[in-house]
């Protein structure tokens, strides 16, 4: 007898159903998030179970892990593209489960992607160094605002770099003056841990040859290709380059009938640490290449700067 199997995952909890081949639900069971009490309630179907899908949610890297290295059959449900089951009235965890179930039984599981355990922490270490970037960043535009906002004229990326606790204190008073030196101090700390995790990354990983030429690409430098390839994965996931650029949120969502549009879609859908980083890679295009910051202009003027460096 086949059996089919779907893990509800929460942050303290998992509801786990399994189904026979004919749609029935067997057994539906909440359970703590312990993997040896998962494995035991799992261990009696293991040999019939075709396979146990999972919840692509914030926290599925050690439940995913555990079931491979205990030889189950896992796959990971693209939360983004499951269509929920309309004919139920009341739906819950129960529910969720069995419906992960089903869609497994049925061959209608949209998949996502397990990225490689080995990769995943070298991943999620680039993705802290792009939060501290923004944090940086979200700092730096602060203190372009108090300056703009007490003395009415813009400080430039390079003279804000440059600001001495002297030059501070001629121009603004106390309080402001400490708002802007406590501002500038945490964003040159945050630089110096951006550099400490871009000179680790760059000692760990190397671009793979199926990513050599993005450094060659105006705008892309060491950090943002390595970025770029941990975040890509396996190219080949993607069937054409149009799904790529869907998962890098570079087109638009929209629904379209009758050569009419109908209404927008979730155009958020991909990953958001691709999408900064080829606005990054844009922007410093833009700066560096004539011919890049010439076609930027055009499209700005027709449009305006974000549809522009899109």
């Amino acid at each position: 007898m086949k059996l089919y199997g779907g893990i509800d995952l929460h942050s303290n909890n998992s509801v786990i159903a399994i189904k026979d081949d004919n749609g029935k639900v067997l057994v539906c069971k909440k359970l703590p998030n312990d993997w040896e009490l998962i494995q035991r309630f799992l261990e009696p179907y293991k040999e019939m179970l075709i396979g146990l899908v999972i919840e692509s949610t914030y926290n599925w890297y050690w439940l995913v892990d555990a079931l491979i290295g205990a030889k189950f059959c896992v796959h990971l449900a693209n939360t983004a593209a499951i269509q929920q089951y309309s004919g139920l009235k009341y739906a819950d965890d129960n529910s969720d489960a069995q419906w992960l179930a089903e869609m497994l039984r049925l061959n209608i599981l949209p998949e996502g992607y397990i990225y490689p355990k080995e990769e995943r922490a070298v991943r999620d270490l680039m993705r802290k160094r792009m939060n501290l970037v923004q944090q940086s960043t979200a700092n730096l535009l602060s203190i372009q605002g108090i300056y703009m906002r007490h003395l009415s004229y813009r400080l430039s990326n390079n003279k804000i770099k440059q600001l001495t606790c002297e030059q501070i204190a001629q121009d603004h008073t106390a309080n402001t003056a400490q708002a802007v030196t406590a501002t500038l101090n945490v964003m040159n700390c945050l630089k110096n841990e951006i550099k400490q995790i871009e000179s680790a990354l760059l000692v760990q990983v190397k671009l793979r040859a199926e990513f050599k030429s993005l450094s060659s690409i105006d705008g892309i430098g060491n950090i943002l290709a390595l970025t770029i390839m941990l975040e890509t994965g396996d190219i080949k996931r993607f069937n054409k380059p149009g799904n790529y650029a869907s998962y890098c949120r570079c087109i638009g969502g929209a629904r379209y009938s009758n050569g009419k549009k109908k209404g927008g879609s979730n155009s958020k859908n991909g990953n958001k640490y691709l999408a900064w980083a080829f606005v990054e890679a844009a922007n410093f295009a833009i700066r560096h290449n004539k011919i890049v910051k010439s076609y930027y202009q055009r499209k700005a003027a027709k449009t305006n700067q974000i549809i522009a460096i899109k």
